[in-house]
């Protein structure tokens, strides 16, 4: 399946930690790609090390026109995904979506906004999705929206050409650094 983030309302300043983070998550939990609608090389940078120290293919592109990429990808055939506290209840979209998404093979784009979303976001998505309808996290929206989006999956995923390597432990911490091929 086919996924990829755009994040929308990246203040530099204020959002580069919650950013990075829905890079992260992003990556971790599936995508394969994050777009920002803003220019903020730091973000780049920092997601694009922990691809290549992790392992994975997940790319980060940072300057997107948000309009631009919302109209390309639904004339490419692909589905758009707003996560917002207004949409519908996951658990009555969440079917539909991964329905369109598997047996259609159409890749989805998540929109992940901060404080005010444009109106023409609500407009132009095939689903805005509510997580909960009280306020909340971005991250926390996103993770569980990948989640139920791949029916939990992802959390059992290799990631190839990985430098870096939990060993899951009860306890204690275990890291295997792999070597070089």
């Amino acid at each position: 399946m086919e996924i990829v983030v755009l994040r929308l309302g990246h203040r530099l300043e204020r959002d580069k930690r919650v950013t990075t983070h829905i890079g992260l998550v992003s990556r971790a939990l599936g995508a394969q790609g994050l777009l920002l609608a803003a220019e903020d090389k730091g973000v780049e940078r920092s997601i694009t090390r922990v691809a290549k120290r992790w392992g994975g293919e997940f790319f980060v592109k940072t300057g997107v026109r948000w309009r631009d990429e919302l109209r390309r990808w639904q004339q490419a055939g692909g589905k758009v995904c707003h996560l917002t506290m207004y949409g519908a209840n996951l658990h009555e979209v969440i079917d539909e979506i991964r329905e369109a998404a598997e047996a259609e093979r159409t890749p989805v784009l998540v929109v992940v906004g901060a404080e005010k979303v444009p109106f023409e976001v609500y407009e132009t998505a095939d689903w805005n999705i509510a997580i909960g309808n009280q306020p909340h996290s971005e991250i926390a929206a996103l993770a569980i929206f990948l989640d139920r989006l791949q029916r939990g999956q992802e959390l059992t995923a290799r990631f190839e050409h990985a430098e870096l390597e939990i060993v899951p432990s009860r306890r204690g911490k275990e890291v295997v650094v792999k070597e070089e091929e």
